[in-house]
């Protein structure tokens, strides 16, 4: 007997540290009271939440259309315990057409695969996003920032939605799939016939869910041209939109327009110093591992441990 997980997650490389010092003295901007968190959350095992509309954000407000009463997030690395997270999240509420809005590293192949399929058969709609806390004259509300990571599975937990936005300034990143047990030794691993026959038939459960969502043969032979050992390809706007990533448009313009407050401003801050703060991290380490090649963001893949659900096969 044996158990295998294949995984089909990455993430950017972070230092807690800088975040909590750096983020901190951004109080005094008047910025999200959680905007320490909002890096390292999506490398947990993915969490579901309920925020009600917000008018008064710009980005919530154009994600969250008219029919909108809120959004759901979804922040986290898909496990085979995220689909039971997900039902218990449902539990007693109607979310038929409701939007997502995810930042995730990615994860397990067969479950996000599944968790897609549900979210196709509800009618949701997906977009891409950081959701935070902010204070507004009415109180307490929750905002969406588009400084956002969408990593290797994210982008086909994306494609499942009817209709799918990638605001400017979140990244869609792309790679290979790989046994979750060997991912950050991929190179210097054994493999047997028993995984090769793992990962090209989940390969194959992937391109059908893909076509099943609208996908295209392009986005596959990109997300499938990028192993483990190469950074993570990210997707330009035209290759979003050439894959059917994304199907619907928004843009600078549109959300500028409906910043009319200075919580608005603040928003923006706190998203160019969130994406100031990677950038820089991600240079610092390249500059210190002498190897400057690397400045673009290096795929460090959750090795997730077996936890049961659709990713474990048992034998």
């Amino acid at each position: 007997m044996f158990v295998v997980s294949l995984i089909f997650g990455g993430r950017a490389r972070v230092c807690a540290a800088a975040v909590s010092l750096i983020l901190a003295g951004i109080a005094t901007l008047d910025t999200p009271a959680h905007a320490n968190t909002i890096m390292e959350e999506r490398k947990l095992p993915m969490r579901f939440g309920w925020h009600d509309r917000n008018d008064s954000d710009p980005l919530a407000r154009v994600l969250c259309v008219a029919q909108c009463k809120g959004w759901i997030s979804a922040v986290g690395v898909v496990t085979g315990d995220t689909e039971k997270e997900f039902d218990e999240f449902a539990r007693g509420r109607n979310l038929e057409g409701a939007t997502v809005v995810l930042d995730s590293s990615g994860g397990s192949v067969l479950d996000a695969i599944e968790l897609g399929r549900r979210w196709r058969k509800l009618g949701m709609q997906t977009a891409v996003g950081v959701t935070f806390e902010t204070q507004t004259p009415q109180g307490e509300r929750f905002g969406i920032l588009s400084e956002a990571y969408c990593e290797s599975m994210c982008a086909f937990l994306l494609l499942s939605g009817t209709r799918r936005v990638v605001p400017d300034g979140a990244h869609i990143r792309v790679h290979q799939i790989w046994l979750g047990d060997r991912v950050d030794n991929a190179k210097a691993s054994t493999y047997s016939a028993q995984d090769l026959m793992i990962v090209q038939r989940d390969a194959g459960r992937l391109t059908r869910f893909a076509f099943e969502m609208g996908g295209t043969g392009e986005l596959l032979d990109m997300a499938l041209s990028v192993p483990p050992w190469e950074p993570l390809r990210e997707l330009s706007y035209d290759e979003l939109r050439r894959t059917n990533v994304i199907n619907a448009d928004i843009i600078r313009t549109d959300i500028m327009a409906m910043s009319k407050d200075d919580g608005a401003s603040s928003s923006a801050r706190v998203s160019d110093l969130i994406a100031k703060l990677y950038h820089d991290k991600v240079k610092a380490d390249a500059v210190e591992s002498g190897d400057l090649a690397a400045a673009p963001p290096r795929r460090t893949a959750e090795a997730l441990p077996p936890t049961g659900g659709l990713a474990t096969e048992q034998k």
